[in-house]
């Protein structure tokens, strides 16, 4: 059987998408086959839009969760969107012809299930038998040497061609490693057999394909109807979104990518130009740009003789023109002075770039992604939707200075949208810590768009066809599978900051319901952290935080109450006491209505008790010097009674620990309190002193060199000694001796 005009190209070939087009303003075809998925082809006028600016991409994906995707990406040089324009200037049909995106999921889905057995030996890989093949420089360079700056009618055609049937030849005897491309090969002939039977003839047809598989193609049998229905499928929706140039190169991961898209614009232009060292030129002058942006001296002749050096290379290397080894070896040398360091970013520049692509709004987007697209507009945010990470501060307090309240709110609404996002797993934004002070009305945010995000936007139109919708739909989700209350409070924490009113309801009901359950002290801690701060920071987001006052109240009289029974735990445990205990004193300072007389209750409860872990009791009483709850008697009593002979070393200043966990520069200042412990280290006997010495070690772990220094002169006071000697014995370097000693202590026996 005849078949048609076939034309071979690699994907992202600049100089395949201008031989194509020459090709096919000569042989004028009716119908144009392009190797992508047959039930995409819908999608292709929206592809030929002149609104479009690529990079963009096609992306498939299953109408289940858990979402599987796969990815189409076009950049204004591929060959295939170059023949999709074509065939729209000339009034052709356009279609794709490979399996359908239903079938290459499926298929994706079975490849992760089936059976993963560890290979006998090192897996066969194509493409570096290629590079052992095609020399040092490997194949990427070869293929560009060779095809990407050629102009020669027809020799695009007969190196790719060949190149495929080289491919081939080192693939061959391993078809079953590769079983889909078998399949492929007979659909994409099926797909030509069908519009031949159609009515269009042989000559009408132009079929573009990568090279590999032309001589698939036309050695294949077509796939029957019987074997079309036994693919597997799976339900699949499709949509555009916009790509970028870094994810179109290699480092991002894209299997067909290449390594400079940016570099690969420049040889497209040169292309329609006509003129063959333009992408040389211009490569070498952006990284000279880039060097001046950066502070460092580029001159317009260090350009110029990087090009002759670049031109000498490709020379001495048997190419026409530089190609991208050559433009390096020059720009390192010329401009770099030698260093690559220096010219890195602006060869990044020249050969990856930042560009973005664009949709116009209504062409073939998820509903999801159109609203995403609306409120950037509506928030005045779309010069954030840029590779470069850039700073978005927000001030959440109304703008009385503008006269619509919609101005005036509008760093709200941003808040909430990008809040919104967080949610959903989408990565346009990021928040970022600030300051205590502002804490209350301000925000920062690092906003960044990448391809990434899109697609995630893209799988959360599985939970609804808006924003707010999904989110609401995702909360929901969090609450039916919350374990704990603090899970709870984690999910009714993100509603208000998302402003979202009948999501906070929902989850404040479930908390309710929960909070009558028995609980954690850290679980109960946990959640009332949460709702002091939705109570504490709540109003400025105009939402009304009076419903958590009374379960706020209800955790804080729980957690009192079992403060102590909590105590009773090991030194492991002591972790998440000492969390919740900070937590519970956090949330009583910031509200009137939590009754402090019950928190410094139970607070005392824990540091006069003797059945309880020390660290914890100790830590209680820093609590309560910091509230001003324990007086200079109390306190020396306590020093007296934890630091005492008759209390085991370990337990004495572990107690110590835990007291100096808090408000250290209070505890420095009471002279009383290092005399007791001096008192109390003198009359250790050495085997107890080892095992005080390796609490107290860890206490003061953590102390600055000026505290310290402070420590010093107290016990320089008590030992009648010049404070500055013991600030000099005490940061002086320990004798071999002394150094063993303590590096032993990791291991000492406490007969636990």
């Amino acid at each position: 059987m005849s078949l048609p005009f076939l034309f071979g190209v690699r994907h992202l070939s600049p100089a395949g998408a201008w031989h194509l087009r020459q090709a096919l303003d000569t042989y004028r075809p009716r119908l144009v086959l392009i190797e992508g998925p047959s039930d995409l082809t819908p999608l292709l006028d929206d592809v030929a839009r002149p609104e479009i600016h690529p990079p963009i991409a096609i992306l498939a994906y299953t109408q289940e969760a858990p979402i599987r995707s796969i990815l189409y990406p076009f950049a204004h040089y591929s060959p295939e969107y170059q023949a999709i324009l074509w065939a729209k200037e000339n009034n052709a049909q356009c279609r794709f012809m490979d399996l359908p995106s239903e079938v290459f999921l499926a298929l994706r889905d079975l490849e992760q299930e089936a059976p993963q057995e560890e290979p006998a030996q090192e897996p066969f890989n194509a493409y570096r038998e290629l590079d052992r093949l095609t020399g040092p420089d490997g194949h990427e360079m070869f293929w560009e040497r060779t095809l990407e700056h050629t102009t020669a009618p027809g020799a695009y055609q007969e190196g790719a061609a060949a190149f495929g049937r080289s491919l081939r030849e080192i693939t061959a005897g391993r078809e079953q490693d590769w079983a889909e491309n078998l399949v492929r090969e007979a659909q994409m002939r099926r797909v030509i057999e069908d519009a031949i039977a159609e009515g269009f003839a042989p000559g009408e047809i132009a079929a573009i394909t990568g090279a590999y598989h032309v001589e698939g193609i036309k050695a294949a049998s077509p796939l029957t109807d019987k074997e079309r229905k036994s693919l597997p499928r799976v339900a699949a929706n499709a949509t555009l979104m916009p790509y970028s140039y870094y994810r179109l190169s290699t480092r991002a991961g894209y299997g067909a990518g290449n390594k400079a898209p940016a570099y690969y614009a420049l040889l497209w232009e040169g292309f329609l130009r006509g003129e063959g060292d333009f992408a040389a030129r211009s490569y070498l002058s952006q990284v000279a740009r880039t060097l001046r942006e950066t502070g460092n001296p580029a001159s317009s002749a260090s350009v110029i003789e990087g090009v002759r050096l670049a031109r000498e290379l490709a020379a001495l290397r048997g190419s026409p023109q530089p190609v991208l080894r050559d433009l390096r070896d020059a720009a390192v040398t010329c401009l770099g002075e030698g260093s690559f360091s220096l010219v890195s970013r602006g060869i990044a520049s020249a050969e990856i770039g930042t560009k973005i692509g664009s949709l116009p709004e209504g062409v073939s987007r998820t509903s999801i992604q159109e609203d995403f697209y609306r409120q950037l507009r509506e928030l005045k945010l779309e010069k954030y939707r840029a590779l470069s990470a850039q700073d978005l501060p927000l001030d959440l307090r109304e703008n009385r200075m503008v006269k619509s309240e919609k101005a005036a709110f509008l760093d709200l609404a941003r808040s909430f949208f990008l809040h919104r996002l967080r949610v959903l797993g989408v990565s346009f934004a990021e928040p970022q810590a600030v300051d205590q002070e502002s804490a209350t009305w301000r925000e920062l945010w690092v906003l960044r768009w990448s391809p990434e995000a899109e697609m995630a936007l893209v799988e959360a139109a599985l939970k609804g066809d808006t924003i707010p919708q999904a989110v609401s739909f995702r909360l929901g989700e969090r609450v039916e599978a919350a374990a704990g209350m603090a899970e709870l409070a984690s999910v009714l924490e993100d509603a208000f900051t998302c402003g979202m009113e009948k999501s906070a309801r929902y989850a404040l009901s479930a908390l309710q319901g929960m909070a009558v359950d028995a609980a954690s002290l850290e679980d109960l801690a946990a959640t009332a952290h949460r709702l002091s701060t939705i109570v504490k920071y709540g109003g400025i987001r105009r939402l009304d935080p009076a419903p958590l006052v009374p379960i706020l109240q209800q955790l804080y009289y729980r957690c009192c109450l079992i403060l102590a029974s909590a105590c009773i735990c090991d030194d492991k445990g002591s972790k998440g006491v000492i969390a919740a205990i900070e937590s519970l004193n956090a949330a009583q300072l910031a509200h009137e209505f939590l009754d402090p007389a019950l928190w410094t209750g139970a607070l005392a409860e824990v540091a006069e008790r003797d059945d309880l872990n020390t660290l914890l009791s100790g830590f209680a009483a820093a609590i309560l010097l910091e509230r001003g709850a324990m007086d200079n008697e109390t306190l020396g009593r306590e020093v007296s009674r934890r630091l005492s002979p008759g209390i085991p070393a370990d337990l004495g200043a572990r107690w110590f620990e835990g007291l100096s966990l808090r408000n250290r520069y209070a505890l420095i200042a009471r002279l009383s309190l290092w005399e007791s412990l001096s008192g109390y280290l003198d009359g250790l006997d050495e085997e107890e002193f080892k095992r005080a010495l390796v609490f107290l070690r860890r206490a003061f772990a953590d102390f600055s060199a000026r505290e310290k220094d402070s420590i010093a002169e107290n016990l320089g006071e008590i030992w009648g000694l010049n404070p500055q000697q013991v600030s000099e014995a005490v940061n002086a370097v320990l004798s071999q001796e002394a150094q063993e000693m303590l590096d032993g202590l990791g291991d000492f026996d406490f007969d636990l």
